[in-house]
């Protein structure tokens, strides 16, 4: 994440404050000034760590504080509270329109900053709940359109385009009649971006608000430009008044300071933050999970949220009476791979694990391929042998070995893991005879 560097410093100031049984006002403030120096190396606004600082310093020092029998725990918690209250206190969410009328967002931002893929990933969002189309108003750059149908088809919503020989203006007005002629409640504009900040752009911006009734003006900005996406922020609600903001590219690994000052400078909320590469890599932005994060305490609620809409329950209680009943086999062991594929890398999962795991473990003790080389050795299996592993004699082991690029000693491990797995299996169903009530999780920790 763009704050593994800010997490590691905050632990370790943390970890010294917790050590000391007693606290006096210039153990506060030294570990304060630790602070304040990791949040400006984080790229956060200098008056924004400034104000911040000085606020938790007021709080800190204190008879409460100072009195009380763990004084290290108060004062984190109180940078915890300051920093929620920083990023906005509480989520915030779009403002939608009733069913019966069109919400019309329109999306718009730099060259670079990830626009028309959060455009994409921001309908998909909403497709169960609304009717969304997307439409294609970048008609400079080369191949935008292109994209942004590339994305629409992926993630099974619409994109309404009128090529790049039209004003966009007017293809947002003639969107619109598109939208109520086919039922579409929302739509998404696809704005163009620049790679700076012109005249032109913006009285684009400003043509396109006054030709149709737009619900809501985000801005989309590359969290990893780190002040300067404060300034891009400023700029841009200076000029078309913006409703709130995007942040794109915070599983990047370095700074990420914006999501700290931009709430603060310009007084606009964040709604979204882009977390990866993959079209469903959108997290509504909640300030106090945020938090946690950066001080290293976990965001176990957002990893709950991304479990429950990423697993399939059904094929969860498949594989669970499959479990109970010894029947486990490598097509199984496929399906839960991919289940748990779904989450994120291990190293994102260990980030929201309270410790800040994802900031200690260093990607070299990570085998994030180790799971990709597994479900290799099972693709390189026949359906029979995957359903039946007795079937797996040593020339059948060499043949899925060669197949699958890896040494046979990988595939014998695998092999025996399944078989010490049946084992167990067959042991706990034993033992839980009789004793229906008992529920089972399945293997892998899920």
């Amino acid at each position: 994440m763009a704050f593994d560097s800010l997490t590691e410093k905050l632990t370790k100031v943390f970890k010294n404050l917790r050590g000391k049984g007693k606290l006096n006002e210039n153990d506060v403030k030294a570990a304060l000034k630790e602070v304040k120096i990791a949040l400006l190396e984080a790229d956060v606004n200098f008056k924004v760590a400034k104000n911040f600082i000085k606020t938790v310093e007021e709080r800190a020092i204190g008879q409460d504080v100072m009195n009380s029998l763990t004084p290290g725990q108060m004062v984190i918690k109180i940078v915890n509270e300051e920093m929620t209250a920083l990023l906005g206190s509480e989520k915030t969410e779009l403002t939608l329109r009733p069913t019966q009328e069109i919400t019309i967002i329109m999306m718009c931002g730099l060259q670079g900053a990830g626009k028309t893929t959060t455009t994409a990933k921001l309908a998909a969002k909403f497709k169960g709940a609304r009717k969304p189309l997307l439409v294609a108003c970048d008609v400079y750059r080369p191949a935008a359109i292109k994209q942004l149908q590339v994305n629409g088809e992926k993630v099974g919503v619409p994109v309404f385009t009128m090529g790049d020989g039209h004003k966009p203006p007017n293809i947002a007005k003639a969107a619109i009649e598109h939208a109520k002629n086919n039922d579409y409640n929302m739509i998404f504009l696809d704005t163009a971006g620049r790679l700076q900040i012109d005249e032109d752009m913006m009285q684009e911006l400003v043509d396109i608000k006054e030709a149709v009734d737009v619900t809501q003006t985000l801005l989309v900005v590359d969290a990893m430009t780190g002040q300067e996406a404060v300034n891009v922020a400023t700029t841009f609600d200076s000029k078309i008044e913006l409703d709130g903001v995007v942040l794109t590219k915070l599983d990047g690994d370095t700074r990420g300071g914006a999501a700290l000052s931009i709430r603060s400078v310009t007084g606009k909320p964040i709604l979204y933050a882009g977390m990866g590469e993959k079209l469903s890599d959108l997290e509504q932005f909640y300030p106090d999970r945020m938090a946690n994060r950066i001080l290293g305490m976990g965001d176990i609620l957002t990893l709950i949220d991304k479990a429950q809409s990423a697993l399939d329950a059904e094929k969860a209680k498949e594989l669970e009476q499959k479990f109970k009943k010894a029947e486990f086999d490598f097509n199984d062991m496929l399906a839960q791979f991919e289940q748990i594929s779904k989450l994120g890398s291990i190293t994102d999962i260990l980030g929201m694990m309270p410790g800040g795991l994802g900031g200690k473990i260093d990607e070299s003790m990570v085998d994030e391929k180790a799971m990709d080389r597994v479900k290799s050795i099972i693709y390189s299996m026949t359906k029979a042998e995957r359903a039946n592993p007795n079937l797996l004699n040593p020339s059948r082991k060499h043949r899925i070995a060669k197949g699958s690029g890896v040494d046979v000693a990988e595939v014998n491990k695998l092999v025996k893991q399944m078989e010490q797995m049946k084992k167990v299996m067959k042991q706990m169903s034993g033992m839980m005879k009789g004793k229906g009530k008992k529920k089972f999780g399945l293997p892998f920790g899920l």
